[in-house]
């Protein structure tokens, strides 16, 4: 039910963009959209919580930047994975626990690329860690829609 709903939004706004994407290409970015805006809003929430302040988890301790995004990855992969299962890539031929094993695998990737491009623009390069994020979400989104299409949820064709 919720599934019809999202895509007749969706679908519903999709005629103006029609000439320039793919339904598909334009579900992801829609999808996309919504996501990151999540991720970066909760990932703002964590930089004003932990406020320049290093987060400790057990023997580990975060710069704040690094443990808002960890905390904004948890739910990001959670709402990204219903999204694209069920909205953008629905008509994909692999059960269920192999595209989330994939999609796990494939946040990883992304988690990995976030983190180093951080580090880079950051610590390296002195930008203020949201400017950092929103470029390297940039990044991110990129390297994701290649991955998910062609690997997490490969389609017959």
């Amino acid at each position: 039910m919720l599934q019809s709903f999202l895509i007749s939004i969706l679908d519903f706004f999709y005629p103006f963009v029609r000439r320039f994407l793919p339904l598909q290409t334009y579900r992801y970015a829609a999808c996309g959209a919504g996501n990151t805006i999540l991720g970066l809003f909760i990932y703002w929430l964590g930089l004003h919580y932990f406020h320049d302040q290093n987060v400790q988890v057990g023997f580990l301790v975060f710069k704040p930047h690094n443990a808002s995004l960890f905390i904004s990855s948890v739910f990001s992969v959670i709402v990204g994975f219903l999204l694209s299962k069920y909205i953008v890539f629905s008509g994909s031929y692999l059960k269920g626990h192999i595209q989330l094993f994939r999609y796990v695998l494939s946040f990883f990737m992304n988690l990995v690329i976030n983190y180093f491009c951080l580090k880079l623009f950051v610590e390296t390069m002195g930008i203020q860690e949201f400017t950092g994020q929103l470029i390297s979400t940039c990044i991110v989104i990129l390297f994701s829609y290649f991955s998910q299409k062609h690997f997490t949820f490969k389609e017959v064709g």
